[in-house]
């Protein structure tokens, strides 16, 4: 037995001062090819210095042997030492047996330093040089996939599994096929591969990308399960609970849309779009109360979300509620994009306060947005008939009776303004 295979069998029985003994030993006495599978097995279990060790050796002993420049750089690399790993990997010219794998390494340095576009390129190159090699395409297609741009990382994928490699690096590549496709935005074809994956096999990403694509294809059904399925695995993957509220709303199981939502703040409850969710089913619950707490806490924790400023202030114009609907509305009608729903709530405001020059200045802003909504157009039509604003009366009667055409009161009132 060698001297190497003593060493790891120490490593393996815990004995770290035999297996250093053995590994001097090794060092000095094993043959070449032994200490370079010793290297191999050492970098795989994570004894890098150990393993650059052996490498050094080999290469001041075979300095034309590239692989062993490639392998130092990768182990630079996991050592954070990219300076170091990029000397190695310049040194392996493109006529060298070994320069694939110098720009496989290298594309990974490159990918750690999120220079996409580099590590890219050099994939590219390689898989010129070996466009049949199921290693350069697994890593081109993970580097898509890392970069989002999960259209490019598809056909790689298909190419992989079309060839019989449906895994790699203990990466299962029809989850990855599916979860590209359902990225995007192709859920039948993305559900076609999610299926095939067995529920206890699935990572939890996974698991919520499945159950993600079942609520874009309107299964239900299947979303809630797989969604609970995985809160009860993983209370905290918070991602799940905005999308389990989503679904049991639209099945209308309101109460128990507005329990998940409020186990997910229960575990985010710095997530404002969390709250501002519960407040929407809480209203459609009838609880006015719950839904200004928790658009009140929403707002607080994000006072740009113009939709918690609008939700908000629509609840306080439905309840009556003008100063305090003044006091949270007025500020965000000063930028040049306002929302429009505010200025909607405003005019109704100062009009209930009788303060007619504001709400004219306000409705006046709204119009533009509105032309097509009874609910805008009646009220204002009325505002503009008491302000004596004859021209706005009659743009507003025109565009409501397009949308209302048998409103026979409305009718009359346009023909009266015509005949005048």
């Amino acid at each position: 037995m060698s001297y190497a295979q003593t060493a790891l069998d120490e490593l393996e029985k815990g004995q770290l001062d035999q297996f250093k003994k053995q590994y001097a030993l090794s060092l000095r006495h094993d043959d070449d090819d032994t200490l370079f599978s010793l290297g191999e097995e050492l970098y795989s279990l994570g004894f890098l210095n150990q393993s650059r060790r052996i490498y050094e050796k080999l290469l001041k002993k075979y300095p034309d042997e590239d692989e062993l420049r490639t392998n130092i750089a990768d182990i630079a690399i996991d050592e954070d030492k990219n300076d170091e790993a990029l000397d190695y990997l310049n040194q392996v010219s493109p006529d060298s047996p070994a320069y694939v794998e110098a720009l496989m390494v290298a594309a990974d340095l490159y990918q750690t330093q999120e220079l996409f576009e580099v590590s890219e390129q050099k994939l590219l190159t390689a898989k010129k040089l070996a466009p049949d090699e199921p290693v350069i395409t697994f890593a081109l297609a993970e580097l898509y996939f890392t970069m989002r741009e999960f259209r490019k990382a598809i056909p790689l994928y298909l190419d992989l599994i079309t060839a019989g490699t449906t895994a790699l690096s203990r990466v299962n590549i029809v989850e990855r096929l599916g979860v590209a496709y359902a990225n995007a935005g192709r859920f039948e074809q993305a559900i076609g591969y999610l299926k095939q994956i067995h529920t206890g096999d699935m990572t939890p990403d996974v698991k919520f990308e499945t159950a993600f694509t079942y609520l874009q294809l309107k299964e239900r059904t299947e979303a809630i399960k797989l969604f609970n399925e995985l809160k009860d695995s993983d209370a905290h993957y918070t991602s799940l609970y905005p999308y389990l509220g989503q679904a049991l709303e639209q099945e209308n199981r309101l109460a128990e849309a507005l329990t998940a939502l409020q186990e997910g703040l229960g575990v985010d409850q710095y997530n404002e779009k969390l709250w501002l969710q519960a407040a929407h089913v809480a209203t459609r619950l009838d609880d006015e109360a719950l839904a200004e707490k928790y658009l009140k806490k929403g707002h607080e924790l994000d006072s740009d979300d113009i939709a918690a400023v609008i939700q908000l202030s629509n609840l306080y114009v439905k309840q009556e509620r003008w100063d305090e609907n003044e006091q949270l509305a007025k500020p965000y009608v000063k930028a040049e994009d306002a929302d429009p729903q505010l200025y909607w709530n405003l005019a109704v405001t100062a009009n209930h306060q009788e303060d007619f020059a504001a709400a004219r200045k306000y409705y006046d802003a709204a119009a533009p947005f509105f032309m097509d909504q009874t609910d805008f157009l009646k009220p204002a039509i009325y505002f503009y008939r008491e302000e004596g604003a004859s021209e706005q009366v009659v743009k507003l009667l025109t565009a409501y009776l397009k949308v209302v055409p048998d409103d026979a009161d409305m009718a009359l009132m346009l023909e009266g303004y015509q005949d005048n």
